[in-house]
């Protein structure tokens, strides 16, 4: 999965050099919004397919919020901290974070509020951190534990990275990041907006 997305960045970046103009990237570049509906169904039919979902939300009860409202929370202040090291304003750097992983989105939906820049800057941060959960999950359920896992995942414990979470977890915490996943994936829209307005 890591290797695909790193292959599918280089030749996008090859072809954006190449000037090449092939009619259907063409279509699918200037129709990003509708890409972004598509994805979120998406989203959500992956949600109704986890049953178990509501059965653990009525088991942990207000509970079940802290890891990814956590999540939120570390996220945007780390995006405050680079802020304050990066040429970028409050507003863009705590939008990237609040990306939460989810690369595709992020990087679409920052670009039609800052510019392709910052959006190129969207994708690569989340991309990177989607990779870098990969490789931490396994040492973070060795030295820590379970539930902290599902931190780095953020937006895509539910999808990419629940495969690691699968395997270097258990069943329960499983379950946490799906709805973690399924929860901070709606969020993100709102969470990105809401930093422009603010920030």
């Amino acid at each position: 999965m890591v290797l695909l997305a790193i292959a599918s960045l280089f030749l996008g970046v090859l072809y954006g050099l190449s000037g090449t103009d092939l009619g259907l990237i063409t279509i699918l570049v200037s129709h990003t919004d509708f890409i972004l509906y598509i994805l979120m169904f998406l989203v959500g039919i992956s949600v109704g397919m986890h049953r178990g979902i509501i059965d653990k939300i009525k088991e942990y009860h207000i509970k079940i919020f802290i890891i990814p409202v956590g999540i939120i929370v570390g996220s945007i202040a780390g995006g405050l901290v680079c802020a304050a090291f990066l040429p970028l304003s409050l507003g863009e750097s705590t939008a990237i974070a609040s990306g939460l992983g989810w690369y595709s989105l992020a990087g679409v939906s920052i670009t039609n509020l800052y510019g392709a820049a910052i959006g190129s800057t969207a994708f690569l941060s989340n991309l990177m951190r989607e990779i870098f959960s990969f490789f931490s999950i396994p040492w973070i359920s060795k030295h820590l534990n379970y539930y902290s896992c599902i931190a780095p995942a953020a937006a895509t414990s539910e999808d990419t990275t629940l495969p690691m979470l699968i395997k270097y977890t258990n069943p329960e915490t499983v379950v946490l990041a799906v709805f973690n996943g399924a929860f901070l994936s709606a969020l993100v829209p709102f969470l990105i907006s809401f930093c422009y307005h603010i920030f």
